[in-house]
Protein backbone atom coordinates (compact mmCIF):
# COMPACT_ATOMS: atom_id res chain seq x y z
CA UNK A 1 0.00 0.00 0.00
CA UNK A 2 1.00 3.75 -0.90
CA UNK A 3 2.33 6.07 1.89
CA UNK A 4 -0.16 8.26 2.69
CA UNK A 5 1.61 11.07 1.81
CA UNK A 6 1.45 10.12 -1.94
CA UNK A 7 -1.34 11.51 -3.74
CA UNK A 8 -4.54 9.87 -5.16
CA UNK A 9 -6.58 11.23 -8.44
CA UNK A 10 -10.14 11.50 -8.16
CA UNK A 11 -12.41 11.86 -10.63
CA UNK A 12 -16.26 13.10 -10.17
CA UNK A 13 -15.23 14.42 -6.55
CA UNK A 14 -18.78 16.74 -6.73
CA UNK A 15 -21.04 14.00 -7.39
CA UNK A 16 -22.95 11.98 -4.30
CA UNK A 17 -20.29 8.75 -4.41
CA UNK A 18 -17.06 11.08 -5.46
CA UNK A 19 -18.26 13.34 -1.98
CA UNK A 20 -18.62 10.72 -0.23
CA UNK A 21 -15.18 8.88 -1.30
CA UNK A 22 -13.27 11.93 -1.12
CA UNK A 23 -14.01 12.38 2.53
CA UNK A 24 -12.98 8.83 3.18
CA UNK A 25 -9.77 9.71 1.70
CA UNK A 26 -8.83 12.75 3.63
CA UNK A 27 -9.95 11.08 6.41
CA UNK A 28 -7.50 8.72 6.49
CA UNK A 29 -4.94 11.38 5.78
CA UNK A 30 -4.36 10.86 2.03
CA UNK A 31 -4.13 14.02 -0.45
CA UNK A 32 -6.50 14.30 -3.46
CA UNK A 33 -6.45 15.68 -6.53
CA UNK A 34 -10.07 15.98 -7.94
CA UNK A 35 -10.65 16.68 -11.22
CA UNK A 36 -13.32 19.88 -11.72
CA UNK A 37 -14.92 20.96 -15.18
CA UNK A 38 -14.44 24.55 -13.05
CA UNK A 39 -13.55 26.66 -10.62
CA UNK A 40 -16.85 26.84 -9.00
CA UNK A 41 -16.79 23.50 -8.81
CA UNK A 42 -13.50 23.11 -7.24
CA UNK A 43 -14.85 26.01 -4.91
CA UNK A 44 -17.86 24.02 -3.77
CA UNK A 45 -15.53 20.79 -2.98
CA UNK A 46 -13.14 23.15 -1.12
CA UNK A 47 -16.05 24.36 1.22
CA UNK A 48 -17.84 20.83 1.98
CA UNK A 49 -14.50 19.48 2.60
CA UNK A 50 -12.95 22.41 4.38
CA UNK A 51 -11.61 21.03 7.40
CA UNK A 52 -9.18 18.99 4.80
CA UNK A 53 -8.16 22.07 2.36
CA UNK A 54 -4.79 21.93 3.17
CA UNK A 55 -4.99 18.26 1.59
CA UNK A 56 -6.67 18.70 -1.65
CA UNK A 57 -5.72 20.26 -5.13
CA UNK A 58 -7.55 20.30 -8.41
CA UNK A 59 -6.93 19.89 -12.33
CA UNK A 60 -9.10 21.09 -14.69
CA UNK A 61 -10.46 18.37 -17.22
CA UNK A 62 -13.51 20.25 -19.44
CA UNK A 63 -13.76 16.85 -21.43
CA UNK A 64 -13.34 13.25 -20.99
CA UNK A 65 -13.80 12.39 -24.06
CA UNK A 66 -10.76 14.49 -25.54
CA UNK A 67 -8.21 11.95 -26.02
CA UNK A 68 -5.12 13.94 -23.77
CA UNK A 69 -7.73 15.04 -21.07
CA UNK A 70 -5.85 13.19 -18.24
CA UNK A 71 -2.52 13.96 -19.39
CA UNK A 72 -1.67 16.47 -17.01
CA UNK A 73 -3.95 15.30 -14.28
CA UNK A 74 -2.77 11.82 -13.58
CA UNK A 75 1.30 12.92 -13.37
CA UNK A 76 2.94 12.46 -10.36
CA UNK A 77 -0.51 10.08 -8.67
CA UNK A 78 -0.09 6.66 -6.64
CA UNK A 79 -3.56 6.29 -6.96
CA UNK A 80 -6.62 6.86 -9.54
CA UNK A 81 -10.09 6.69 -8.49
CA UNK A 82 -12.26 6.86 -11.71
CA UNK A 83 -16.32 8.17 -10.79
CA UNK A 84 -17.61 10.16 -12.96
CA UNK A 85 -19.20 8.78 -15.69
CA UNK A 86 -22.11 10.36 -18.09
CA UNK A 87 -25.81 9.71 -16.97
CA UNK A 88 -29.51 10.73 -18.42
CA UNK A 89 -32.57 10.01 -17.86
CA UNK A 90 -33.48 10.70 -21.44
CA UNK A 91 -31.69 10.58 -24.52
CA UNK A 92 -32.03 10.48 -28.11
CA UNK A 93 -28.68 9.79 -29.20
CA UNK A 94 -27.61 7.10 -26.97
CA UNK A 95 -23.94 6.33 -28.72
CA UNK A 96 -23.12 10.36 -28.58
CA UNK A 97 -24.65 10.89 -24.86
CA UNK A 98 -24.01 7.76 -23.40
CA UNK A 99 -21.96 5.09 -24.52
CA UNK A 100 -18.78 7.20 -26.07
CA UNK A 101 -18.43 8.99 -23.42
CA UNK A 102 -18.23 6.70 -20.97
CA UNK A 103 -15.35 4.24 -22.41
CA UNK A 104 -13.56 6.88 -24.15
CA UNK A 105 -13.45 8.72 -20.28
CA UNK A 106 -12.68 5.77 -19.35
CA UNK A 107 -9.73 4.02 -21.97
CA UNK A 108 -8.56 7.87 -22.26
CA UNK A 109 -8.05 7.90 -18.50
CA UNK A 110 -6.31 4.50 -18.43
CA UNK A 111 -4.26 5.55 -21.40
CA UNK A 112 -3.18 8.69 -19.53
CA UNK A 113 -2.07 6.97 -16.23
CA UNK A 114 -0.08 4.05 -18.81
CA UNK A 115 1.82 7.28 -20.91
CA UNK A 116 2.10 9.70 -18.29
CA UNK A 117 1.78 9.14 -14.18
CA UNK A 118 4.79 7.39 -13.97
CA UNK A 119 6.35 3.92 -12.09
CA UNK A 120 4.60 4.62 -8.41
CA UNK A 121 0.90 4.36 -9.54
CA UNK A 122 0.29 1.01 -8.25
CA UNK A 123 -3.83 1.02 -8.48
CA UNK A 124 -6.71 2.41 -10.60
CA UNK A 125 -10.09 2.13 -9.07
CA UNK A 126 -13.07 2.29 -11.28
CA UNK A 127 -16.36 2.59 -10.50
CA UNK A 128 -18.22 0.27 -12.49
CA UNK A 129 -21.93 -0.24 -11.36
CA UNK A 130 -24.66 -3.47 -11.19
CA UNK A 131 -25.83 -2.62 -14.01
CA UNK A 132 -22.77 -3.73 -16.19
CA UNK A 133 -23.50 -7.28 -13.88
CA UNK A 134 -27.61 -7.30 -14.85
CA UNK A 135 -29.27 -8.83 -17.37
CA UNK A 136 -32.09 -6.70 -18.15
CA UNK A 137 -33.74 -8.44 -21.11
CA UNK A 138 -34.19 -11.16 -17.99
CA UNK A 139 -35.96 -8.89 -15.80
CA UNK A 140 -36.56 -9.87 -12.56
CA UNK A 141 -35.77 -13.58 -12.82
CA UNK A 142 -36.62 -15.33 -9.52
CA UNK A 143 -34.43 -18.09 -8.13
CA UNK A 144 -30.79 -16.33 -9.91
CA UNK A 145 -28.37 -14.97 -7.54
CA UNK A 146 -25.77 -12.37 -9.03
CA UNK A 147 -22.43 -12.30 -8.52
CA UNK A 148 -19.70 -10.42 -9.57
CA UNK A 149 -18.72 -13.10 -12.45
CA UNK A 150 -21.62 -12.28 -14.08
CA UNK A 151 -21.92 -9.17 -16.71
CA UNK A 152 -24.82 -7.93 -18.96
CA UNK A 153 -24.72 -9.09 -22.07
CA UNK A 154 -25.63 -6.25 -24.60
CA UNK A 155 -23.13 -5.27 -27.13
CA UNK A 156 -22.51 -1.99 -28.44
CA UNK A 157 -24.76 -2.31 -31.33
CA UNK A 158 -27.82 -3.11 -29.11
CA UNK A 159 -27.10 0.03 -26.72
CA UNK A 160 -26.79 2.50 -29.53
CA UNK A 161 -29.66 0.99 -31.09
CA UNK A 162 -32.46 0.16 -28.38
CA UNK A 163 -35.40 2.55 -27.80
CA UNK A 164 -34.97 2.53 -23.65
CA UNK A 165 -32.19 4.86 -22.52
CA UNK A 166 -32.23 2.96 -19.00
CA UNK A 167 -30.86 0.49 -21.11
CA UNK A 168 -28.32 2.02 -22.89
CA UNK A 169 -27.37 3.82 -19.70
CA UNK A 170 -26.61 0.11 -17.91
CA UNK A 171 -25.04 -1.11 -21.49
CA UNK A 172 -22.73 2.09 -20.90
CA UNK A 173 -21.48 0.73 -18.01
CA UNK A 174 -20.88 -2.44 -18.90
CA UNK A 175 -19.45 -1.82 -22.26
CA UNK A 176 -16.58 0.62 -20.35
CA UNK A 177 -15.99 -1.70 -17.97
CA UNK A 178 -14.81 -4.27 -20.37
CA UNK A 179 -13.14 -1.86 -22.18
CA UNK A 180 -10.70 -1.05 -18.94
CA UNK A 181 -10.27 -4.65 -18.92
CA UNK A 182 -9.57 -5.16 -21.78
CA UNK A 183 -7.03 -2.26 -21.76
CA UNK A 184 -5.43 -4.21 -18.89
CA UNK A 185 -4.77 -7.41 -20.56
CA UNK A 186 -4.56 -6.35 -24.30
CA UNK A 187 -1.09 -3.62 -23.05
CA UNK A 188 2.47 -4.36 -23.94
CA UNK A 189 4.23 -3.99 -21.91
CA UNK A 190 1.90 -4.59 -19.07
CA UNK A 191 1.01 -1.63 -16.77
CA UNK A 192 2.96 -1.24 -13.83
CA UNK A 193 -0.62 -0.69 -12.18
CA UNK A 194 -3.12 -2.73 -11.05
CA UNK A 195 -7.19 -2.73 -11.76
CA UNK A 196 -10.16 -3.38 -9.62
CA UNK A 197 -13.58 -2.39 -10.42
CA UNK A 198 -16.69 -1.89 -8.43
CA UNK A 199 -20.27 -2.62 -8.62
CA UNK A 200 -23.00 -1.29 -6.44
CA UNK A 201 -26.72 -0.93 -7.62
CA UNK A 202 -28.82 1.63 -6.18
CA UNK A 203 -27.10 3.82 -3.64
CA UNK A 204 -28.61 5.15 -1.08
CA UNK A 205 -28.18 7.23 2.16
CA UNK A 206 -27.16 10.86 3.44
CA UNK A 207 -25.85 13.56 0.96
CA UNK A 208 -21.84 14.52 2.12
CA UNK A 209 -22.96 17.76 2.48
CA UNK A 210 -25.88 18.58 4.73
CA UNK A 211 -27.07 21.54 3.15
CA UNK A 212 -28.55 19.94 0.47
CA UNK A 213 -30.75 21.50 -2.10
CA UNK A 214 -34.61 19.61 -2.64
CA UNK A 215 -34.60 20.78 -6.33
CA UNK A 216 -31.19 19.51 -6.84
CA UNK A 217 -31.24 16.22 -5.76
CA UNK A 218 -29.41 12.60 -7.06
CA UNK A 219 -31.52 10.69 -8.66
CA UNK A 220 -31.39 7.85 -5.48
CA UNK A 221 -32.08 10.76 -3.16
CA UNK A 222 -34.84 12.44 -5.21
CA UNK A 223 -36.24 8.75 -5.23
CA UNK A 224 -36.88 8.65 -1.86
CA UNK A 225 -38.15 11.64 -1.44
CA UNK A 226 -40.57 10.97 -3.69
CA UNK A 227 -41.60 7.91 -0.66
CA UNK A 228 -42.08 10.98 1.53
CA UNK A 229 -43.35 14.22 0.21
CA UNK A 230 -47.33 12.81 -0.72
CA UNK A 231 -46.35 12.85 -4.50
CA UNK A 232 -47.26 8.69 -4.35
CA UNK A 233 -50.32 7.01 -3.69
CA UNK A 234 -48.83 3.28 -3.86
CA UNK A 235 -44.60 2.46 -3.44
CA UNK A 236 -43.33 2.45 -7.09
CA UNK A 237 -42.00 -1.26 -8.69
CA UNK A 238 -38.97 -3.02 -8.10
CA UNK A 239 -36.31 -1.61 -10.54
CA UNK A 240 -32.64 -2.31 -9.07
CA UNK A 241 -33.46 -4.86 -6.86
CA UNK A 242 -30.28 -4.49 -4.65
CA UNK A 243 -28.78 -1.36 -3.13
CA UNK A 244 -25.46 0.15 -0.75
CA UNK A 245 -25.05 2.45 1.60
CA UNK A 246 -23.38 5.42 -0.34
CA UNK A 247 -20.75 5.43 3.05
CA UNK A 248 -19.82 1.83 2.19
CA UNK A 249 -19.29 2.26 -1.18
CA UNK A 250 -16.90 5.40 -0.16
CA UNK A 251 -15.42 2.66 2.50
CA UNK A 252 -15.18 -0.10 -0.10
CA UNK A 253 -13.30 2.03 -2.88
CA UNK A 254 -10.72 3.19 0.08
CA UNK A 255 -9.94 -0.49 1.47
CA UNK A 256 -9.45 -1.72 -2.22
CA UNK A 257 -6.87 1.04 -3.06
CA UNK A 258 -5.23 -0.10 0.55
CA UNK A 259 -5.52 -3.78 0.23
CA UNK A 260 -3.25 -5.36 -2.07
CA UNK A 261 -5.61 -8.43 -2.19
CA UNK A 262 -8.03 -6.01 -4.57
CA UNK A 263 -5.75 -6.22 -7.23
CA UNK A 264 -7.03 -7.36 -10.71
CA UNK A 265 -10.94 -8.11 -8.80
CA UNK A 266 -14.00 -7.04 -9.11
CA UNK A 267 -16.26 -6.40 -6.76
CA UNK A 268 -20.01 -6.51 -6.30
CA UNK A 269 -20.95 -3.98 -3.93
CA UNK A 270 -24.33 -4.89 -2.05
CA UNK A 271 -26.20 -4.89 1.21
CA UNK A 272 -28.56 -7.16 0.07
CA UNK A 273 -32.17 -6.68 -2.44
CA UNK A 274 -34.13 -3.37 -2.00
CA UNK A 275 -37.76 -2.79 -3.21
CA UNK A 276 -39.75 0.61 -2.43
CA UNK A 277 -42.30 -1.91 -0.35
CA UNK A 278 -39.60 -2.17 2.43
CA UNK A 279 -38.22 0.89 1.96
CA UNK A 280 -41.79 2.41 2.86
CA UNK A 281 -42.61 0.14 5.60
CA UNK A 282 -38.85 1.27 7.24
CA UNK A 283 -40.09 4.86 6.87
CA UNK A 284 -43.88 4.46 8.10
CA UNK A 285 -42.30 2.71 10.72
CA UNK A 286 -39.28 4.88 11.38
CA UNK A 287 -41.06 8.06 10.74
CA UNK A 288 -44.63 7.78 11.88
CA UNK A 289 -45.71 11.47 11.53
CA UNK A 290 -44.72 10.95 8.01
CA UNK A 291 -47.01 7.91 7.81
CA UNK A 292 -50.09 10.00 10.44
CA UNK A 293 -49.81 12.73 7.47
CA UNK A 294 -50.36 10.95 4.74
CA UNK A 295 -46.87 11.15 3.03
CA UNK A 296 -45.71 7.57 2.73
CA UNK A 297 -47.71 5.46 0.56
CA UNK A 298 -48.86 2.73 2.45
CA UNK A 299 -49.17 -0.54 -0.14
CA UNK A 300 -49.29 -3.72 1.34
CA UNK A 301 -46.85 -3.76 4.04
CA UNK A 302 -44.51 -6.85 4.58
CA UNK A 303 -45.24 -7.99 0.99
CA UNK A 304 -41.83 -6.57 -0.58
CA UNK A 305 -40.16 -9.21 1.71
CA UNK A 306 -41.88 -12.16 -0.43
CA UNK A 307 -41.41 -10.71 -3.84
CA UNK A 308 -40.16 -13.08 -6.09
CA UNK A 309 -36.57 -11.30 -7.98
CA UNK A 310 -33.13 -11.97 -8.19
CA UNK A 311 -30.96 -11.69 -5.31
CA UNK A 312 -27.11 -10.30 -4.91
CA UNK A 313 -24.26 -12.10 -3.57
CA UNK A 314 -21.48 -9.52 -2.67
CA UNK A 315 -19.74 -11.82 -0.10
CA UNK A 316 -16.31 -11.49 -2.51
CA UNK A 317 -16.43 -7.48 -0.75
CA UNK A 318 -16.91 -8.71 2.50
CA UNK A 319 -14.37 -11.25 2.82
CA UNK A 320 -11.34 -9.61 0.59
CA UNK A 321 -12.05 -5.90 1.92
CA UNK A 322 -13.71 -6.53 5.63
CA UNK A 323 -16.81 -4.01 4.42
CA UNK A 324 -19.24 -4.59 7.02
CA UNK A 325 -22.82 -3.30 5.27
CA UNK A 326 -25.02 -0.79 6.81
CA UNK A 327 -28.98 -2.02 7.41
CA UNK A 328 -31.57 -0.56 5.17
CA UNK A 329 -33.02 0.72 7.95
CA UNK A 330 -30.25 2.95 9.05
CA UNK A 331 -29.42 4.09 5.45
CA UNK A 332 -32.92 5.27 5.21
CA UNK A 333 -33.16 6.80 8.47
CA UNK A 334 -29.94 9.26 7.70
CA UNK A 335 -31.39 9.81 4.20
CA UNK A 336 -35.04 10.58 5.41
CA UNK A 337 -33.80 12.70 8.38
CA UNK A 338 -31.50 14.99 6.00
CA UNK A 339 -34.31 15.33 3.94
CA UNK A 340 -36.67 16.12 6.44
CA UNK A 341 -33.99 18.88 7.85
CA UNK A 342 -33.98 20.15 4.25
CA UNK A 343 -37.85 20.94 3.93
CA UNK A 344 -38.10 22.27 7.40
Amino acid sequence: MASKEHLILLTGASGFVGGHILHSLLAEGYNVRCTVRSESSAASIRNTHSASSNQLSFATVTDFTHPDAFDDAVQGVSGIIHTASPFLLQSNDHENDLVKPAIQGTVHLLQAAYKHAGPQLYRVIVTSSFAAILDMEKGYRPGYTYTDTDWNPASYEQAVSNSSTAFAYCASKKLAEKAAWDFVESTSPKPSFALTTMCPPWILGPNIDANISLSHLNESTQTIYQLINGSLSTPPPTDFAGFADVRDVAEAHLKAYQNPEAAGQRFLISRGNFNYQTACDIIRESFPQLASEGKVPEGTPGAGEKEAVYRVDSSKSTAVLGIEYTPLKQTLKDCVSQLLAASA
